[in-house]
């Protein structure tokens, strides 16, 4: 079992990944257009469809497949008390589900849904954070744009 040291480098590691790649996104043209600087994670999906797809390597295909058939859950409020539900993304492309998944990965971890003091699941946490980091690492270098803003 993982201990809360080695939970809390990894969540920093995967923040500073996955904040790294919503930069690159945008500055890379993979943003929603004047206003806002948000990040377009659909239209970027779009673009490595068939990398998700057919991955590269067993790690790759790996880490994909463990998101998308154990994919993190989303907290909701049900009279009064927090729960966890399964909620599949309205979506048919594969790599929009994953990325959704990850982003969820990502509020999970941000907004207190993993750790209150204490690590939640943590051989699952870790499990999802390293999976995630694993596509994050291998998804940016797929489009040329996002990698420069990735690695600028």
């Amino acid at each position: 079992m993982p201990n809360d040291q080695d939970l809390h480098v990894l969540a920093a590691e995967f923040f500073r990944v996955f904040a790294r790649e919503e930069y690159a996104l945008k500055a890379s043209g993979f943003n929603r257009g004047d206003g806002p600087a948000e990040p377009d994670w659909t239209t970027f999906a779009t673009a490595v469809e068939a990398f998700v797809s057919r991955p590269p390597n067993a790690e790759v295909q790996q880490a994909i497949e463990f998101i998308l058939t154990e994919p993190p859950k989303k907290q909701f409020i049900s009279d009064g008390f927090i729960e966890w539900k399964q909620v599949a993304p309205s979506t048919n492309s594969k790599a929009d589900k994953l990325f959704q998944y990850i982003r969820r990965i990502r509020n999970n971890l941000f907004h207190g849904g993993k750790f209150n003091g204490h690590w939640f699941e943590p051989e699952r946490s870790e499990r999802l954070m390293r999976t995630g980091l694993v596509v994050l690492k291998a998804v940016v270098e797929q489009e040329p744009r996002v990698n420069e803003a990735y690695r600028g």
